[in-house]
């Protein structure tokens, strides 16, 4: 479930039109959905207000195994619609499988003018957390400088380190750091630039998106390139980013990047690369970016929604592949095998996302099918096809499933019991007698937007 904070953080991104998921470091961000879920660990409660559209509060306990908690702080220059946890989208909340829209150049706010004078002000976000009885402070502060950069500064100060002192042996005391963040998105390309004080870490990610771009006047420029060449469409050739493909393939897009980073305190580097390849049509067909150009009676798209992803890293010789698909409506599945170079060390890890409507059964859920029977759902979808499970609000929760062959058994269900949120999760070893159940957490969220 995502933190309060998380969900303001986002609701801002979508409110500035800052895309971010058009990053390197989220480059595999709907396999991890499925197969790096996070599960709660003991009794954990959060309550958080919206008094107003500019300012936000939250408060935070932890009551097993330890006690302690955390009140947090929050401010916007610009309004955000915060709705309250009985109101706000489900999907919203958790980390979930998703085809991502297609990227697009960032567009800043409008400017305002006042007696031929510009007055309008930059955007940004203010967020402070302390906590209790620890005394540690989380900062951040994310502006625009322009409609295709923004910056970002995070901070972490805790009284029992220091910025200057020598390593803590505490493995639950976090070093005080200041990280600078640096963000340039174009659309086609996005490079992040980041300096961490801790380690003196500089590093470069970037992320190049080949095929066709969202937004209305990328569409008209494709399409007058299109009628200016009338006879490469009647001669049947095609370019390769013209994201067609092959008789019995996949058709989608890809993404390739790179990340370099170094550390002058460590006297070392890194460097690693990724690609991705994401099936049309994206997010919710007809994308909300692309107008649809298909009735209402068009048959539903031929192609699962897919993702594959692929990483590596030379230095340290690791290799990770993962595929993701939703095979049904309600269901989707995740596999992802980890393989190093040098070690000869693997990793097998499976992962399912089940999501749970209302007024339908555990079987006929999982494969999408309504209760009256697969005939009729069959008919149903040929006169009218089913829409996203992004855009229906019946969901109840999501139950979701990880194994591997190195890792422990994890299941989580996370779902809304009247107006408040809530996770629980349990993780197991099933090759141990002595100890199966390694750990067991619930999380309860309640917000409100008044």
């Amino acid at each position: 479930m995502h933190p309060f904070a998380s969900y303001v953080l986002r609701s801002y991104y979508r409110a500035t039109g800052w895309n971010e998921d058009n990053l390197y470091a989220n480059l595999t961000r709907s396999s991890n959905a499925v197969l790096d879920f996070t599960v709660p660990r003991g009794l954990h409660f959060s309550i958080s207000k919206s008094p107003s559209p500019l300012f936000k509060n939250t408060y935070s306990m932890n009551a097993l195994p330890s006690l302690n908690g955390s009140i947090g702080y929050i401010f916007t220059t610009c309004e955000l619609d915060v709705k309250g946890s009985g109101d706000v989208r489900f999907k919203d909340m958790v980390d979930r499988f998703k085809i991502y829209d297609l990227p697009r150049r960032p567009e800043g706010k409008d400017p305002e003018f006042l007696a031929g004078e510009r007055v309008d002000t930059r955007e940004y976000l203010l967020y402070g957390r302390v906590y209790v009885p620890t005394g540690r402070l989380d900062a951040l502060y994310s502006t625009r400088l322009s409609s295709t950069v923004q910056a970002m500064v995070a901070a972490i100060s805790d009284p029992r380190a220091s910025l200057f002192a020598e390593p803590v042996r505490d493995a639950h005391v976090h070093p005080s750091n200041v990280m600078f963040s640096l963000q340039h998105d174009t659309g086609r390309w996005c490079t992040e630039y980041t300096w961490s004080a801790e380690d003196g870490m500089w590093g470069v990610r970037t992320l190049h998106n080949f095929g066709r771009l969202g937004g209305s006047s990328d569409l008209a420029d494709e399409g007058e390139k299109s009628a200016a060449t009338p006879s490469r469409s009647r001669s049947g050739m095609r370019r390769v980013d013209e994201e067609e493909a092959m008789e019995g393939g996949l058709k989608g897009r890809i993404s390739a990047g790179a990340e370099f980073y170094f550390s002058a305190k460590e006297k070392s580097a890194g460097v690693s690369t990724g690609i991705r390849f994401a099936t049309l049509p994206d997010a919710t067909p007809p994308s909300f970016q692309i107008p649809s150009t298909s009735s209402p009676s068009s048959s539903p798209p031929s192609q699962p929604p897919t993702t594959i992803t692929a990483l590596f890293n030379p230095m340290l010789g690791h290799i990770s592949a993962a595929y993701t698909a939703r095979v049904s409506q309600d269901l989707s599945l995740s596999s992802r095998y980890d393989f190093n170079v040098y070690s000869y060390e693997s990793e097998w890890c499976m992962g399912a996302e089940w999501w749970v409507r209302r007024g339908r059964g555990m079987f006929t859920s999982a494969l999408g099918l309504s209760q009256d029977g697969p005939k009729d759902e069959l008919a149903v979808q040929h006169a009218h096809p089913l829409p996203s499970p992004e855009g229906m609000g019946d969901v109840q929760g999501v139950v979701k499933a990880r194994a591997s062959t190195t890792t422990d058994l994890s299941l989580m269900w996370e779902g809304r019991l009247h107006n408040m949120l809530v996770s629980f999760g349990i993780v197991s070893n099933l090759t141990s007698r002595s100890k199966p159940i390694k750990a067991i957490g619930l999380e309860l969220s309640y917000f409100s937007s008044g």
